[in-house]
């Protein structure tokens, strides 16, 4: 019997524009299948089928068979659906509703009527499966840790079909791994793991079957290494050599704390005005709470911060609008900063100009959503536009924390080209945090290692290589 099996399935959102046309697949048990293809082609969309979030949540225009276990589900509640899939969604802190790692854990758990004993054996097993501690605090964690968290919280109701959408966006190499392991080893003992997912070099060696969504059609593909090849080899950087002394940001012996959790402790390094910076670390190292200290979003706990951005090598605490005007910062989940009616007035809300925001969104090629919601978006299409969005304000440094989560290949290699081509054009300071090997290198003239709270090393495109280097080689030893 096949756990998921969907016959001549057709999907529209509006009744009239199709998302997926005569759409037939089988997926089995004591498998994991890789969903992968470009944004905004219907690939969540699937996802929302498959878990019956279509149509008792999510209204739209549904027609043909969804089999789960062989029983079609049409009709079904959402209830009932969900005690045979589990579903992680991207959007982690959208899932998030407990203070605790425990409580957030046991509470699925419990709307399955598991006993206490039970609960508590469920707590601890996915804790050491996701590497997580049941006392942490849950909105005090990193977006790896917070992906890791709702994929323990779904583990642990075990549904013997589990589907996770992006499941690796904010994880490091490791953890990725460490994930990918973890469902390699439940699809081994009997599960159905489906996972939707663009870091296909991380994904491709767990994987049994690939099925491809595009051009309104889902498709298994035959060959899983040319897939690979096409869709993972490094970008190549386009900027010319970058050759400045002078630094925009100075840190010294910066230190930050959360109630009794250090995250920073003694950071010290320089990021030179006019350079491209890249932080890198693993989950939980500080490297987001580093860019919120950069940007003022937060105050260090000791230390110091001087910045040359204001035309004065000092120190500032307080906020402005001049500051926010110089300075831009895009937020690792793309629905803080997206609240507008359109993408248009998204854009265009505090940029230099409207045709420099039309300029804009059509280097990113966002312009053709213009009369679109921006929370109607998929993923990858929020996060362009909450790039686009800043870059239209024409900062003086741009702060980019996770840019490339939600990119198909393609649309990754068109977003690093506009970003170096724009720093190139205003020669602005670019900041970015990213786990994404594929593109770390073509968006770095200088790079931080954040490791147990300090700065590590500092280097050039070099210590990236080193970095995902070390990263491998402990997986290998495993």
């Amino acid at each position: 019997m096949n756990a998921i099996e969907l016959k001549n399935v057709n999907f529209s959102y509006d009744g009239k524009t199709a998302i997926l046309e005569n759409v037939n697949i089988a997926l089995n048990y004591g498998a994991v299948n890789l969903v992968s293809g470009y944004s905004g082609e219907g690939k969540s969309t699937l996802l929302y089928i498959i878990s019956g979030i279509i149509p008792n949540i999510t209204d739209g225009k549904l027609s043909g068979e969804v089999l789960i276990n062989g029983e079609d589900i049409k009709g079904k509640r959402l209830g009932e659906v969900c005690r045979k899939v589990g579903v992680v969604l991207q959007n982690a802190d959208e899932q998030i509703i407990q203070k605790t790692v425990e409580d957030e854990i046991a509470f699925g758990c419990e709307n399955l009527a598991f006993s206490p004993e039970k609960i508590s054996r469920q707590i601890d097993t996915v804790c050491n499966l996701m590497k997580l501690d049941k006392s942490w605090q849950s909105r005090s964690l990193s977006g790896g840790q917070k992906q890791r968290l709702i994929t323990a919280s779904t583990l642990a109701m075990g549904q013997k079909i589990v589907i996770l959408d992006e499941p690796l966006a904010n994880l490091d190499t490791a953890g990725a791994e460490m994930l990918m392991s973890t469902l390699k080893s439940l699809a081994t003992a009997g599960y159905c793991i489906i996972v939707i997912e663009h870091r296909l070099d991380v994904v491709l060696p767990f994987v049994d079957k690939v099925f491809h969504v595009g051009n309104k059609s889902v498709i298994e593909i035959a060959d899983k290494e040319i897939y690979l090849k096409e869709q993972s080899t490094e970008i190549e950087d386009t900027c010319s050599t970058f050759s400045g002394t002078l630094p925009a940001f100075s840190l010294a012996d910066v230190a930050f704390s959360v109630k009794d959790r250090d995250i920073l402790n003694g950071v010290t390094f320089d990021i030179l005005k006019g350079s491209r910076a890249v932080l890198l670390g693993e989950n939980g190292c500080g490297k987001t709470t580093l860019l919120r200290l950069i940007s003022r979003l937060e105050k260090p706990c000791r230390g110091l911060i001087l910045q040359n951005i204001d035309d004065k090598f000092g120190q500032k605490s307080k906020q402005s609008k001049k500051w926010y005007k110089k300075v831009g910062v895009v937020y690792q989940n793309p629905d803080y900063q997206l609240f507008m009616p359109t993408v248009e007035k998204e854009i265009k809300f505090g940029a230099k100009s409207d045709e420099y925001a039309d300029e804009i969104a059509e280097k990113f090629g966002i312009k053709h959503l213009y009369a679109r919601h921006p929370q109607s978006l998929s993923e990858g299409q929020k996060r362009r536009v909450s790039i686009a969005a800043v870059v239209a304000t024409n900062p003086e440094v741009l702060i980019l924390d996770e840019p490339t989560v939600g990119q198909d290949y393609k649309g990754l290699c068109e977003m690093v080209e506009v970003l170096n081509r724009i720093h190139e054009e205003t020669n602005n300071t670019m900041i970015t945090v990213t786990h994404d090997k594929r593109c770390a290198a073509a968006l770095c003239d200088r790079a931080v290692w954040i490791k147990d709270g300090k700065a590590y090393k500092t280097g050039d495109k070099q210590l990236i290589d080193e970095f995902f280097m070390t990263r491998q080689d402990k997986i290998s030893m495993r």
